[in-house]
């Protein structure tokens, strides 16, 4: 079973998060990096613009959230579980990720 991994965003970069990637540079980064960190792992990739979610109902209630709450963006959830927000780091949803497949 693949672990999915979404993670939220907007083509402007987080007012509090200047000197972070993108977010879409942020979910290309992290493509490569989990690919390599756990090679024995399928993992399922989503992107979402919260200003343009796409039309499933959840990646507009979550979107609908990263706005209201002022989530820091990107945000990076590991099978529906926040990982990250703003500058995410890679130890942080690497472990959101083990303890996802230790749970599969």
């Amino acid at each position: 079973m693949a672990t999915k991994i979404s993670v939220y965003g907007a083509e402007i970069i987080c007012a509090s998060c200047v000197n972070a990637p993108s977010s879409k540079d942020t979910y290309e980064w992290l493509q490569a990096a989990l690919a390599r960190k756990f090679k024995d792992n399928q993992f399922e990739f989503e992107y979402i613009d919260i200003h343009e979610p796409s039309g499933e109902a959840e990646h507009k209630q979550f979107a609908d959230k990263v706005i209201e709450e002022d989530l820091f963006y990107p945000v990076v959830l590991v099978d529906g579980e926040i990982a990250g927000e703003g500058m995410i780091s890679l130890k942080a949803v690497a472990k959101a990720v083990e303890k996802a497949v230790s749970a599969s």
